[in-house]
């Protein structure tokens, strides 16, 4: 048939379709290029500054209570409007490793906290602590992450090429009570990367 015909039918014709392919073959192209803190929906347009690690239950997380192989989620940047701060871009697994893999230092190095929006479809993973798993999984697709490095290891995620295989993540401060707070982030790649997107590590 020919590729009137097959327009006519409302099918997308050939040339269409490798007009698209080239679009997008493009767009990948410049994508390790491009500032994605200004188009993905990370909260870029918030005001970063150094903010208190708060817990679900209101209080500041210390290096001297959060338990050892322990999970939680956490908000950043917090809006203080409910509806806001539900957003899927602004949760973070915050994690203390588990002993085996340095957790029970009692210092920042124990901590980390990775966006929860896998790198695969976006589906929210979280940290189960339970022997034999001690990582991150998502249960849409099975992509796995390493706790201490927020790079996939298993599963969809763990296929795509880098930064499209490491998560973001925040860093923290500790003060001289062992309170925690998370230092201000830089959004792209070469930092603490991009939520949905991933991030480099050097």
């Amino acid at each position: 048939m020919s590729e009137q015909g097959t327009k006519k039918s409302g099918g997308l014709s050939r040339r269409d379709f490798l007009k698209l392919m080239g679009a997008a073959g493009t767009g990948l192209a410049f994508a390790p290029f491009v500032s994605f803190g200004n188009f993905m929906p990370n909260p870029s347009q918030a005001v970063l500054e150094k903010v208190k690690v708060i817990l679900p239950d209101g209080t500041q997380a210390s290096v001297k209570t959060f338990p050892v192989n322990h999970s939680e989620v956490i908000t950043y940047p917090s809006t203080g409007d409910p509806a806001l701060d539900a957003e899927a871009f602004r949760k973070w697994q915050f994690i203390r490793l588990p002993s085996e893999l340095g957790g029970d230092k009692q210092d920042v190095s124990s901590f980390r906290a990775y966006s929860m929006v896998c790198l695969h479809l976006w589906c929210l993973w979280k940290y189960w602590p339970e022997e034999g798993r001690k990582r991150g999984e998502c249960p849409c697709h099975g992509s796995m992450y390493n706790p201490t490095t927020g790079t996939a290891f298993a599963g969809p995620a763990s296929l795509q090429a880098a930064p499209s295989n490491t998560l973001a993540q925040l860093t923290f401060e500790e003060d001289a009570d062992g309170f925690l707070w998370v230092h201000p982030p830089t959004w792209g790649v070469n930092a603490n990367g991009v939520i949905g997107y991933g991030r480099l590590i050097t």
